[in-house]
Protein backbone atom coordinates (compact mmCIF):
# COMPACT_ATOMS: atom_id res chain seq x y z
CA UNK A 1 0.00 0.00 0.00
CA UNK A 2 1.06 3.55 -1.25
CA UNK A 3 1.56 5.78 2.03
CA UNK A 4 0.06 8.94 0.21
CA UNK A 5 -3.10 9.28 -1.85
CA UNK A 6 -3.38 12.64 -4.22
CA UNK A 7 -7.46 13.49 -4.90
CA UNK A 8 -8.16 15.84 -7.18
CA UNK A 9 -10.86 17.15 -9.92
CA UNK A 10 -11.10 18.74 -12.43
CA UNK A 11 -9.58 16.57 -15.20
CA UNK A 12 -8.12 17.30 -18.44
CA UNK A 13 -6.57 20.87 -17.48
CA UNK A 14 -4.75 22.56 -14.57
CA UNK A 15 -5.55 21.32 -12.21
CA UNK A 16 -4.25 17.69 -13.30
CA UNK A 17 -1.03 19.02 -14.53
CA UNK A 18 0.18 19.29 -11.10
CA UNK A 19 -1.75 17.15 -9.71
CA UNK A 20 0.87 14.92 -12.16
CA UNK A 21 3.40 17.86 -11.41
CA UNK A 22 3.03 16.89 -7.21
CA UNK A 23 2.75 13.36 -7.72
CA UNK A 24 6.02 12.71 -9.47
CA UNK A 25 7.73 15.60 -6.92
CA UNK A 26 7.06 13.90 -4.24
CA UNK A 27 7.46 10.16 -5.44
CA UNK A 28 5.39 8.33 -7.60
CA UNK A 29 6.45 5.08 -6.17
CA UNK A 30 5.01 6.04 -2.76
CA UNK A 31 1.87 8.24 -4.17
CA UNK A 32 -0.87 6.97 -5.72
CA UNK A 33 -2.51 9.72 -8.45
CA UNK A 34 -6.35 9.32 -8.23
CA UNK A 35 -9.27 11.19 -10.22
CA UNK A 36 -12.24 12.10 -7.69
CA UNK A 37 -14.74 9.88 -9.90
CA UNK A 38 -12.15 6.86 -9.43
CA UNK A 39 -12.31 6.87 -5.62
CA UNK A 40 -14.96 6.57 -3.04
CA UNK A 41 -14.50 8.01 0.38
CA UNK A 42 -14.04 5.00 2.70
CA UNK A 43 -10.77 4.35 -0.32
CA UNK A 44 -9.32 7.45 1.63
CA UNK A 45 -8.63 5.17 4.32
CA UNK A 46 -6.30 3.47 2.84
CA UNK A 47 -3.65 6.33 3.10
CA UNK A 48 -1.71 7.49 6.23
CA UNK A 49 -1.63 11.06 4.56
CA UNK A 50 -3.59 13.01 1.53
CA UNK A 51 -3.24 15.83 -0.90
CA UNK A 52 -6.40 17.16 -2.55
CA UNK A 53 -6.25 19.66 -5.48
CA UNK A 54 -8.71 21.59 -7.04
CA UNK A 55 -10.23 24.35 -9.11
CA UNK A 56 -11.35 28.04 -8.05
CA UNK A 57 -14.72 26.63 -8.13
CA UNK A 58 -14.23 22.93 -7.90
CA UNK A 59 -15.48 21.98 -11.74
CA UNK A 60 -14.84 22.06 -14.95
CA UNK A 61 -16.65 25.57 -15.45
CA UNK A 62 -18.36 28.47 -13.54
CA UNK A 63 -21.24 26.95 -14.89
CA UNK A 64 -21.19 23.67 -13.63
CA UNK A 65 -19.81 24.57 -9.34
CA UNK A 66 -23.41 24.51 -8.59
CA UNK A 67 -24.96 21.59 -10.32
CA UNK A 68 -23.00 18.29 -11.79
CA UNK A 69 -19.88 19.43 -9.68
CA UNK A 70 -18.59 15.74 -8.60
CA UNK A 71 -16.87 17.63 -5.48
CA UNK A 72 -20.69 17.90 -4.19
CA UNK A 73 -21.55 14.02 -4.86
CA UNK A 74 -18.46 12.95 -3.07
CA UNK A 75 -18.75 15.25 -0.44
CA UNK A 76 -22.64 13.26 -0.35
CA UNK A 77 -21.14 9.91 0.13
CA UNK A 78 -18.55 10.86 2.21
CA UNK A 79 -21.56 12.00 4.67
CA UNK A 80 -23.89 8.54 4.40
CA UNK A 81 -20.68 6.83 4.88
CA UNK A 82 -19.61 9.20 7.93
CA UNK A 83 -16.26 8.78 6.61
CA UNK A 84 -14.18 9.01 9.87
CA UNK A 85 -10.58 10.47 8.87
CA UNK A 86 -9.90 11.54 12.65
CA UNK A 87 -6.18 13.22 13.32
CA UNK A 88 -5.30 12.17 9.27
CA UNK A 89 -3.08 15.03 7.68
CA UNK A 90 -4.59 16.35 4.96
CA UNK A 91 -2.91 19.04 2.69
CA UNK A 92 -4.53 21.40 -0.43
CA UNK A 93 -3.67 22.46 -3.19
CA UNK A 94 -5.71 25.48 -5.33
CA UNK A 95 -5.36 26.64 -9.09
CA UNK A 96 -7.03 29.64 -10.17
CA UNK A 97 -7.06 32.59 -11.96
CA UNK A 98 -6.10 35.69 -10.03
CA UNK A 99 -6.10 38.13 -12.56
CA UNK A 100 -9.22 37.70 -14.12
CA UNK A 101 -11.37 36.39 -11.10
CA UNK A 102 -9.32 38.27 -8.10
CA UNK A 103 -12.08 38.50 -5.55
CA UNK A 104 -12.50 34.48 -5.66
CA UNK A 105 -8.86 33.22 -6.38
CA UNK A 106 -8.91 29.35 -5.30
CA UNK A 107 -11.73 29.69 -2.91
CA UNK A 108 -12.50 25.87 -3.95
CA UNK A 109 -9.61 25.33 -0.93
CA UNK A 110 -11.94 26.62 2.02
CA UNK A 111 -14.70 24.62 1.12
CA UNK A 112 -12.69 21.22 0.90
CA UNK A 113 -11.04 22.05 4.14
CA UNK A 114 -14.18 22.58 6.24
CA UNK A 115 -15.58 19.45 4.68
CA UNK A 116 -12.50 17.50 5.65
CA UNK A 117 -12.27 19.22 9.42
CA UNK A 118 -16.23 17.82 9.64
CA UNK A 119 -14.71 14.30 8.98
CA UNK A 120 -11.54 14.78 11.59
CA UNK A 121 -8.73 15.42 8.99
CA UNK A 122 -6.19 18.07 9.72
CA UNK A 123 -5.13 20.59 7.17
CA UNK A 124 -1.54 21.10 6.86
CA UNK A 125 0.35 22.58 4.46
CA UNK A 126 -0.56 26.56 4.20
CA UNK A 127 1.11 28.59 1.79
CA UNK A 128 1.74 32.34 2.12
CA UNK A 129 -0.08 34.68 0.57
CA UNK A 130 2.97 36.78 -0.52
CA UNK A 131 3.45 36.82 -4.60
CA UNK A 132 0.12 36.68 -5.68
CA UNK A 133 -2.12 39.49 -6.96
CA UNK A 134 -6.12 38.44 -5.86
CA UNK A 135 -7.71 40.66 -4.27
CA UNK A 136 -9.81 38.21 -2.00
CA UNK A 137 -9.96 34.41 -1.74
CA UNK A 138 -12.26 32.37 0.79
CA UNK A 139 -9.37 29.97 1.21
CA UNK A 140 -7.15 32.83 3.05
CA UNK A 141 -6.29 33.30 6.51
CA UNK A 142 -3.83 35.49 8.71
CA UNK A 143 -1.52 36.16 5.18
CA UNK A 144 -1.82 32.50 4.57
CA UNK A 145 -3.84 30.15 2.18
CA UNK A 146 -4.79 26.98 3.30
CA UNK A 147 -2.50 24.88 0.70
CA UNK A 148 -0.35 25.78 -2.46
CA UNK A 149 -2.37 28.08 -4.65
CA UNK A 150 -1.00 27.95 -8.36
CA UNK A 151 -1.80 29.82 -11.31
CA UNK A 152 -0.88 28.33 -14.70
CA UNK A 153 -2.65 31.68 -16.30
CA UNK A 154 -0.36 34.52 -15.03
CA UNK A 155 1.99 32.62 -12.84
CA UNK A 156 3.06 29.51 -14.53
CA UNK A 157 7.09 30.03 -14.36
CA UNK A 158 6.32 29.89 -10.52
CA UNK A 159 4.61 26.59 -10.55
CA UNK A 160 7.43 24.28 -10.32
CA UNK A 161 9.54 26.35 -8.12
CA UNK A 162 6.10 26.53 -5.29
CA UNK A 163 5.60 22.82 -5.59
CA UNK A 164 8.98 21.71 -4.73
CA UNK A 165 9.11 24.13 -1.85
CA UNK A 166 5.57 23.26 -0.89
CA UNK A 167 6.34 19.30 -1.11
CA UNK A 168 10.08 20.12 0.84
CA UNK A 169 7.66 21.34 3.75
CA UNK A 170 5.38 19.17 3.70
CA UNK A 171 7.88 16.12 4.19
CA UNK A 172 9.81 17.76 6.19
CA UNK A 173 7.02 19.41 8.86
CA UNK A 174 3.65 17.44 8.48
CA UNK A 175 3.92 14.14 6.33
CA UNK A 176 5.73 11.01 8.25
Amino acid sequence: MKTLGIVYWPKKGSVELNAKRIHKEWGEETADLISLRDIEPEGLLNYSCLIFGCSTVGADSWRDAYTGNPWNMFFLRMNRAKTDLKDRKVALFGLGDQVLYPEHYVDEMARISNELKAHGAVIVGRWPADGYEHTDSKALKDGYFLGLALDEHNQADKSMERIHAWINDLKKNHFF
